[in-house]
């Protein structure tokens, strides 16, 4: 009697994988709209502030600080690049 084969695995080529891969991480095409750009250039901002918590920005700013936005901060004397060290001044003062 005959041994029956088991069924093995079909063995993909490499090129195959790569560009199934390639179609995966493909970034999918938005429209960008002024409010997506101005989200985007918010977070940016928010990230370059070293990612501040709410009473972070009270600390600095006052009650009005998580209202206000980027601009407005930076009208007000602190911009994002500069919050950490408003912060950390803000702290020793309140010692």
């Amino acid at each position: 009697m005959p041994r029956s084969k088991k069924a093995t695995p079909k063995v993909k080529s490499v090129a195959t994988k790569k560009n199934r891969t390639a179609k995966a991480r493909r970034p999918q095409t938005k429209k960008s709209t002024s409010a997506g750009k101005s989200r985007a250039e918010g977070i940016r901002l928010f990230a370059l502030a070293g990612r501040p918590s709410k009473e972070d920005f009270v600390k600095v700013f006052g009650l009005s600080g998580p209202k206000m936005t980027w601009q407005q901060r930076a009208e007000a004397g602190v911009p994002a690049a500069k919050f950490q060290s408003a912060l950390a001044a803000a702290m020793r003062q309140a010692k």
